[in-house]
């Protein structure tokens, strides 16, 4: 950030007082801004034990697969992004249950929250931002074209859960 949105004069790196981290500091009205993680909200959609994904028809990853996940809007709750991101590229309704991983994406400055989900109905289809739409068995699972590591490890922790008959919250790192 060079100059300020609110008044437009330049910013300066500087840790403010009390704080403990360089921000951008407005050198004419002295707002500070933050730069936080964005949130992603997602959901494995689950269908008589069958997992619905999306083959990504935009960057980056275009052409590889995913479970339905965006960026969260303002006014609606992580639960919301969740449900609206699987309309969105599955046409799919979904039921949302439990969280089951959150993912910290440091690199891309972001923090992935999946839950489990149950289609409303086996009722899916083709979104804006998919090329195409699957609803497979763990088997079919195209493993080497996941696009992302957060999905394949909430895809792969989804996947234990249900065998060992728990829904647990799992965490992970990635740099």
């Amino acid at each position: 950030m060079r100059f300020c949105p609110s008044c437009g004069a330049a910013v300066t790196q500087r840790i403010p007082p009390g704080d403990h981290l360089p921000r951008s500091v407005c050198t004419a009205c002295g707002t500070i801004h933050y730069r936080n993680p964005k949130l992603i909200a997602g959901c494995v959609p689950e269908h008589e034990g069958r997992i619905l994904l999306c083959r990504r028809a935009i960057e980056p990853r275009r052409g590889y697969w995913t479970i339905p996940a965006g960026f969260m809007e303002i006014g609606e709750t992580l639960q919301q992004a969740a449900a609206r991101e699987c309309m969105e590229e599955a046409l799919a309704e979904v039921g949302i249950a439990g969280p089951c991983a959150i993912v910290h994406v440091l690199h891309a400055e972001q923090v992935h929250v999946m839950f489990r989900a149950t289609l409303v109905a086996p009722q899916f289809g083709v979104g804006s931002e998919s090329l195409e739409t699957l609803l497979c068995e763990e088997r079919e699972i195209p493993w080497p074209e996941i696009a992302f590591a957060s999905v394949e490890f909430t895809l792969r922790r989804w996947l234990e859960d249900r065998a060992a008959g728990r829904e647990e919250l799992h965490f992970h790192t990635i740099e």
